[in-house]
């Protein structure tokens, strides 16, 4: 492409998926108005001074207009020294006044804008970390991101600025409106006319800046989303050598945001202008009526004075209103972004829509049987088969079977992490369609192949696991796990500091750490799923010594694709297609010639 040269944005590198069904936003949607409205009512009373001093303003500022007219066409046309004092008092006051209340404005519209965010926000994180799984695998991270950051952020100027500089504004024009009425209404006409003008100007350019502001947000929300993932996939990148093909497809994707930026900003600086020359428009066409009036003595010097005083508080705000408005299309993107989310309810897992969901579940036995339990991420696509499956209290269950075939689906159902689309589950006898998840994952263990560490310390995230657990405690599961000395072989052994996703710690110390933290939380049930496949020979056979030990009474379920994690199990389930096509001990199984043994090798 030449230097200089316009192209349209692609809007096609890394774009969401279209959203069906959604209907076309209108611009200032009062539906999104009245619910942000609603995050105001714990803030209702510095909201309602807010309003007062809102009000006081809008009476101010054109009374300044008055006031100085006032003394121009009375005390200075005559001469009236004493006068001008008085006026200039009056003047001053009104002044102070009106700075006083513009501070206390501004201080409770600032403070009322942060309280709405920061619970916008955090109403915006609760419900994100409500979602099942399958939310996550629609919704990029990136995307989640943009929706609590850059979307938020153009929401605090709507609810800042937009709604009580525009108040202002209108009332200022309002109080200035009928001041001009009063001294002379045919010169007021003037005015009347120019208002279908400005109505008929802001229709025509609302639609193609409101678009324009949604494909900006919208574009902001991809270019946030390619930076999160190209971060998560650092290794990929740099591992395949595509660190300048992945710079270049991103310096495309920032050049159509700035095209979008630009296109935005175009629509708005003809629109702004447009509004400012009809108050000029109105002051040339107000001189020459005015004028005439006067000069046929119909009009008084003390009215035509205040009439172009006046007339600046009612075609001042005009482009402020523009800017303003401008500014709400660009909040109603972005509350039309956030409340698409807040309105999002994917499949739930704790959803018992009839028989509503038990308070909680009591200390659990572990009994765990799933009858007749089939899923699928689509449900046309199952990819579990009438599952039926009974491990009694303290009893290990291995699942084998080839890669896809849905081990580790079984153990998300036994989590509730995803919900059965058929068949029931039971723990203790109880429906777990009808169990609250956070009761069930309390007295739970879950240790996976790639566990995920927060940024912290190490025994910050083993106390993840339980809270309250004090440091001895934390320290005799390590012991009894037979993993103490690699923890405080750590450079700063418990106080070692961890990464991002555990970055400064090797894959076998992370599953280390993993481990004692399942086991801090005391759990009733454990998931294990290829937990011990990122340690070494040596480290994994210590964890099995002390995992016989410490499982015993609880009842677990174990993926693994070792035959020394799964030889000791009480049941081994060989699960291909989706479907249990053999069961039995290690030792039965090996006896028989079936899918079991043709995998011994490999499990070996």
């Amino acid at each position: 492409m030449r230097p200089g040269a316009r192209r349209k944005p692609r809007a096609i590198l890394h774009a969401p998926p279209p959203r069906s069904g959604e209907a076309e936003q209108r611009p200032l949607d009062w539906q999104l108005v009245r619910r942000l409205v609603a995050f105001t009512a714990p803030y209702a009373r510095r909201r309602n001074v807010l309003l007062g001093l809102v009000g006081v303003r809008a009476i101010q500022l054109p009374l300044i207009g008055w006031v100085t007219a006032a003394v121009i066409s009375g005390p200075v046309a005559r001469h009236d020294a004493r006068g001008i004092a008085w006026g200039a008092l009056a003047f001053a006051l009104v002044t102070l006044s009106t700075a006083a209340v513009f501070h206390y404005r501004l201080k409770l519209a600032l403070e009322l804008g942060e309280n709405v965010l920061h619970d916008l926000r955090a109403a915006c994180y609760r419900h994100v970390l409500g979602q099942p799984l399958s939310f996550f695998q629609e919704m990029s991270s990136g995307r989640l991101i943009s929706r609590v950051t850059s979307d938020l952020e153009v929401l605090r100027v709507g609810i800042q600025d937009v709604v009580f500089v525009s108040v202002v504004q209108l009332g200022s024009m309002l109080v200035a409106a009928m001041t001009m009425l009063y001294y002379d209404w045919v010169l007021f006409l003037v005015v009347a006319v120019m208002v279908p003008l400005l109505a008929a100007l802001v229709r025509r350019f609302q639609a193609a800046l409101l678009k324009a502001y949604r494909a900006m947000q919208e574009s902001f929300s991809r270019v946030t989303a390619t930076v999160a993932e190209s971060i998560g996939g650092i290794r990929v990148t740099q591992g395949f050598a595509r660190t300048r093909m992945n710079g270049e497809m991103f310096r495309e994707l920032v050049e159509d945001h700035s095209l979008y930026n630009i296109q935005a900003t175009r629509s708005s600086a003809v629109f702004l202008p447009l509004m400012e020359l009809n108050g000029q428009l109105f002051l040339a066409i107000a001189l020459v009526v005015g004028g005439y009036q006067a000069l046929g003595g119909s009009l008084r010097l003390e009215a035509l004075v205040q009439f172009f005083f006046l007339a600046n508080f009612f075609f001042n705000p005009i482009p402020i209103l523009g800017t303003q408005y401008n500014q709400a299309l660009t909040a109603m993107a972005g509350a039309e972004r956030v409340f698409a989310l807040l309105d999002t309810h994917a499949a739930p897992t704790d959803a018992a829509a009839e028989i509503g969901p038990l308070p909680g579940l009591p200390p659990l036995e572990g009994r765990v049987e799933l009858r007749g339990v089939s899923f699928g991420y689509d449900p046309a696509r199952p990819v579990l088969h009438g599952i039926d499956l009974l491990a009694e209290p303290g009893q290990t269950v291995a699942l084998v079977g080839p890669t896809g075939s849905g081990k580790s689906t079984i153990l998300s159902l036994i989590a509730k992490l995803r919900i059965p689309t058929a068949g029931q589950i039971l723990i203790d006898g109880f429906d777990l369609a009808r169990v609250d998840g956070s009761s069930l994952r309390r007295q739970m263990g879950n240790v996976l192949q790639n566990n995920f560490l927060f940024t912290g310390t190490v025994i910050d995230n083993v106390r993840l696991a339980r809270p309250d657990a004090s440091d001895e405690e934390i320290v005799r599961a390590a012991r009894a796990l037979d993993v103490l000395d690699v923890i405080e072989r750590l450079p700063r052994g418990w106080q070692t500091p961890v990464g991002e996703r555990g970055a400064g710690l090797s894959a076998g110390q992370r599953q280390v750490v993993c481990f004692t933290r399942a086991m801090v939380a005391d759990p009733r049930l454990v998931l294990l799923d290829e937990a011990t496949s990122a340690v070494d020979r040596v480290t994994e056979g210590r964890l099995q010594r002390a995992l016989s030990h410490l499982l015993a009474g609880r009842t677990s379920f174990v993926v693994a694709h070792r035959l020394s994690t799964i030889k000791h199990a009480d049941q081994v389930l060989v699960i291909e297609g989706g479907r249990v096509v053999e069961r039995g001990s290690h030792g039965s199984l090996l006896a028989h010639d079936g899918p079991y043994r043709r995998l011994y090798g490999g499990l070996a």
